[in-house]
């Protein structure tokens, strides 16, 4: 699950074989007397009670031996993402699966200087994170009056958060919030602000933004804590304070690749997508974000295959083609699931019908999140496109049968679904919760305990196969396995 990030990455477009909607040809389908409901409804049935936390766990072994033979992480363009990546491709292309792999470069932002001095009234230096792929300051560092933008529920992320013309060549203190550290940086740009330094909403850490790509690199950008921040505004409240910003940064490439599978039976012109981040952080092996949603994500597409028979001369008949994926550079920015959606065609494009995303989802304190299709809950961003709160209302109705007690979750932008949203693609998916804090009715309704984080070791060295809550990994496969089945035969439900 992305946010901010030691090291981010920008995907550069590269020609490299990958299973795209019009790679397999239509294997000729037989007339069938069963509805397409009733189909569905089997082969759910069937793959919920065949895909379970139990035997998905043996992928999380793995995971975490990769880990450990590789400098305890799983990192986009680096040995143990490399070994993951060889592993779910391998443990695919067994089970019959048209498998490939999809190349292209990423870049590492390495910080070279990220020092942040108040200079007047009260000299100090402020301990600061400078923003993956920041433009750089000028030799011995940016000096200006500091000027805070407007506090609101979109702390800096629309223009008139900064009053016109008195941002101009000043550097721009803004909260963390709401829109994306991209959104923040161009718009404090463009309301003519020399420099930006955010702080963070929580938490006693300065915030670690990023631009995503170099070249979008507007003005240098630092992050420091919630405290520094709000002393930083208060005592912007009594009189001018003047800072000076000194960072820069450099870009390091380096080559990853994505791995897509898809059954070899189904109509190529009705594809059911689905994607879970196989990258972790550099601090830790990723096992609970993402070895979860990989490892879940693994073990319903291998009981499909076996179900329907993936060889090449006897697929067992489906009515859509699935496609499972497994993302590198998620951590860094979304790069391999932005790469695939831009390699695609508008043709291509069109015959993804949903998009399914399955990130974090055995949190150790977990709450049973679904991303809000419809908005329902009116918070942060909007609905998705079009059948996603029909997707919402599946997987809800799933959790209800099964007396589970879930809560919405929003779109924000922060993991895979939203390359996919952006070209109009519905989608939805599960979460369990990450850096946030359970909530009181969380923990009253499922347990846990109110006031702390999801999960305590998110993007930490304890993200390991300790740090994974087997009740909702197991739930979550199932809700996997559920949607799988359904969509994978019928299709009508996104209508309705």
């Amino acid at each position: 699950m992305r946010v901010s990030r030691r090291t981010r990455a920008i995907a550069v477009l590269a020609a490299a074989p990958v299973l795209l909607a019009a790679a397999t040809p239509a294997v000729a389908q037989p007339h069938h007397r069963d509805d397409p409901g009733r189909q569905a409804e089997r082969l759910a049935r069937k793959l919920v009670e065949q895909s379970s936390g139990e035997s998905a766990y043996r992928h999380l072994r793995q995971f975490q031996k990769i880990a450990d033979a590789n400098g305890g992480n799983r990192a986009a363009g680096t040995p143990g993402f490399d070994a993951s990546a060889a592993y779910v491709h391998d443990q695919l292309e067994k089970a019959g699966y048209d498998v490939a792999y999809q190349d292209f470069d990423i870049f590492e932002s390495k910080t070279l200087r990220e020092k942040l001095t108040v200079t007047s009234p009260e000299p100090r230096e402020l301990k600061t994170t400078a923003f993956d792929f920041s433009k750089a300051a000028p030799a011995g560092g940016l000096t200006a009056q500091l000027k805070a933008a407007r506090v609101d529920d979109t702390p800096g992320c629309e223009l008139d958060d900064y009053a016109s013309g008195t941002f101009t060549g000043k550097i721009a203190l803004v909260k963390r919030g709401s829109c994306t550290f991209v959104q923040k940086e161009a718009v404090a740009a463009r309301a003519g602000a020399a420099g930006i330094i955010l702080y963070n909403h929580s938490g006693t850490t300065p915030v670690h933004g990023t631009v995503s790509d170099p070249a979008g690199a507007h003005i240098p950008a630092t992050g420091v804590s919630l405290a520094d921040g709000e002393a930083l505004a208060a005592q912007l409240a009594k009189g001018d304070v003047t800072v000076t910003l000194d960072v820069a940064t450099e870009a390091v490439a380096h080559r990853t690749r994505n791995v897509v599978a898809q059954t070899r039976g189904g109509d190529p012109d009705s594809v059911v997508a689905l994607g879970s981040h196989l990258d972790s952080v550099q601090a830790g092996p990723g096992i609970n974000d993402n070895g979860t949603g990989s490892a879940g994500l693994l073990e319903v597409a291998l009981k499909l295959a076996k179900e329907t028979r993936q060889t090449k001369k006897h697929p067992k008949p489906l009515a859509n083609k699935v496609r499972f994926a497994w993302w590198s550079g998620e951590e860094l920015g979304l790069l391999g699931s932005e790469h695939y959606v831009k390699s695609l065609t508008e043709k291509e494009k069109r015959q993804i019908k949903l998009y399914l995303n399955f990130d974090m989802i055995g949190s150790p304190n977990p709450a049973e999140l679904v991303y809000d299709g419809d908005d329902s809950d009116r918070t942060g961003a909007g609905a998705g496109p079009a059948g996603s709160a029909q997707i919402e209302r599946l997987i809800n109705g799933y959790l209800d049968k099964k007396r589970v007690p879930h809560w919405g979750t929003d779109f924000d932008g922060r993991s895979d679904y939203g390359p996919f949203i952006e070209q109009g693609i519905p989608a939805g998916g599960t979460f369990t919760g990450a850096e946030g804090l359970k909530t009181e009715e969380q923990a009253a309704k499922a347990g846990g305990t109110a006031g702390q984080p999801y999960d305590a070791n998110y993007h930490a060295a304890g993200d390991t196969l300790k740090n994974v809550d087997k009740k909702y990994f197991d739930l979550n496969i199932d809700v996997i396995a559920h949607a799988v089945g359904t969509y994978a035969q019928d299709l009508s439900s996104l209508r309705g």
